[in-house]
């Protein structure tokens, strides 16, 4: 199994660097699908999410894909209720039991930031999030200023407890794959753009595209605030070993959700060099882009060799294949619709072309467009399985994993930006706390370091709240 192992990451970490591998190595992002499969419904998948995981090892395990992420239906809602949070339609209370999870967006007036409070935002965005964005999304936490509650005290307790519990139960989940099936955990890390997480979960879609033509200064200066935080959130999750990619999910950074003048002026500016950075610390970056994002390839293009790997959903992957298939490797291409829809010869077809097209010099990995759900077809799953063995082999000599290290990227990445005055991973500086101590008889050195370490776990509680769930 160990040999197996070694074996598929090869495959998958030399395919990620846009070299040629021995095979088209197979990563299905397979979520609410893998319940269907192992005799789940979408309320016990993502409400236990123990059974998540056992269903994710399961097709793992009988389908024998290199690569699988450990649960792909990664909000836990069994968190989301212990929080408070209430932006989310949860399968057998707000919705359908055989129904995945919903995200409730606010409009207008609704919305968890009003216009106004960009400036708050841009001031100290932690403490933006503890002390108005929480109790706005939170049914329990109580608004600054108002008395507080039990259930606002349980909320924090039982929610940081919760995610610490969750987030912990994902290592065990990675050697369970590697030892149980040889699988390779597929990424590792979360990445979103900071256009992104305005649009999400702050002021709505509809609020963001209001600003950006009233108010665009301020939108490109919250953005600039997100940025070291995102980038502290992304490198604290990255994978140790510099194998498998952080993951951005890109959302409405696109073009037609805003004009190429936005992107160009907002979105692109302060998502690039986040990514710069992240490569400068060895790190790839998987661009899931969702939805077609051809228009701005050109702007990806600009990103050094190999810094990404590129999963295209509804863009055309042999035109993109043509536009930056000579720098970076990519991923998915197969139709969620073929996969629900069509036959086991139609996707078998499919993803022959796809591989004959995009994949004859490496540099590709067999996915379906976008996250697989529980309308895809257990026979259709099998036969795209099946075409990377059927159709994906490459003649010659295995590439060498050692070969495919990371190189040492000469790019500015955040070399520049000015660092905000409460830095990014802490709430409370030290600063001020050892001004609130009456002295210190001992190690000073030994104090800092515990406090600050503890502090830094409020930090990660905040941001997973606002970009994990």
């Amino acid at each position: 199994m160990e040999q197996l192992y070694a074996e598929r990451l090869k495959r998958y970490v030399t395919a990620m660097r846009n070299e040629k591998p021995d095979r088209v190595p197979i990563r299905p992002f397979v979520a609410e699908f893998t319940g269907k499969y192992a005799g789940y419904t979408c309320q016990e998948l993502t409400h236990d999410y123990e059974k998540a995981f056992a269903a994710a090892r399961k097709c793992a395990a009988e389908f024998d894909w290199d690569a699988v992420v450990g649960n792909m239906v990664y909000v836990w809602t069994g968190l989301t209720q212990a929080i408070g949070l209430k932006y989310y339609g949860v399968p057998g209370i707000d919705v359908p039991a055989e129904t995945g999870f919903q995200y409730l967006e606010p409009g207008g007036d609704d919305a968890f930031m009003q216009p106004d409070e960009y400036d708050a935002l841009i001031d100290d965005p932690t403490g933006f999030l503890f002390n108005v964005w929480l109790p706005r999304v939170a049914t329990d936490v109580s608004p600054m200023g108002e008395l507080t509650s039990y259930r606002n005290n349980l909320s924090f307790l039982k929610g940081g407890m919760a995610m610490l519990n969750y987030f912990n139960a994902f290592g065990p989940q990675g050697e369970a794959l590697r030892n149980e099936s040889g699988t390779v955990s597929a990424i590792a890390g979360i990445l979103k753009a900071p256009l992104d997480i305005i649009a999400d979960k702050l002021r709505g879609y509809v609020g963001l595209t209001m600003d950006l033509i009233e108010r665009p200064e301020k939108v490109r200066a919250a953005c600039e605030a997100l940025m070291p935080h995102l980038l502290h959130v992304a490198l604290s999750g990255a994978d140790p070993d510099k194998n498998v990619p952080v993951t951005i999910w890109m959302h409405r950074g696109c073009v037609p959700f805003v004009t190429q003048e936005q992107f160009d002026g907002v979105y692109w500016p302060t998502l690039k060099p986040i990514i710069e950075e992240i490569w400068k610390e060895g790190h790839q970056t998987l661009f899931y882009a969702e939805g077609d994002w051809t228009p701005h390839l050109g702007a990806f293009a600009e990103l050094p060799d190999a810094s990404i790997v590129y999963h295209v959903d509804r863009a055309d992957i042999f035109e993109t294949h043509k536009a930056i298939g000579h720098k970076f490797c990519l991923s998915g291409g197969v139709s969620n619709y073929l996969l629900g829809y069509g036959t086991p010869e139609d996707v078998r077809e499919h993803c022959k072309k796809i591989i004959e097209g995009v994949a004859r010099d490496g540099g590709y990995i067999l996915d379906a467009s976008a996250i697989i759900q529980n309308d895809a077809q257990v026979a259709n799953i099998r036969a795209m399985t099946d075409a990377a063995l059927e159709y994906g082999a490459y003649d010659g000599t295995p590439f060498a994993l050692e070969d495919a290290a990371v190189p040492e990227p000469d790019v500015p990445g955040m070399a520049g930006w000015p660092e905000p005055h409460v830095k990014a991973g802490v709430c409370v500086p030290w600063e001020e706390k050892r001004a609130e101590l009456p002295g210190i008889q001992g190690d000073e050195a030994l104090v800092r370091r515990v406090w600050e370490d503890n502090d830094a776990w409020a930090h990660t509680y905040i941001w997973h709240c606002l970009l994990s769930f």
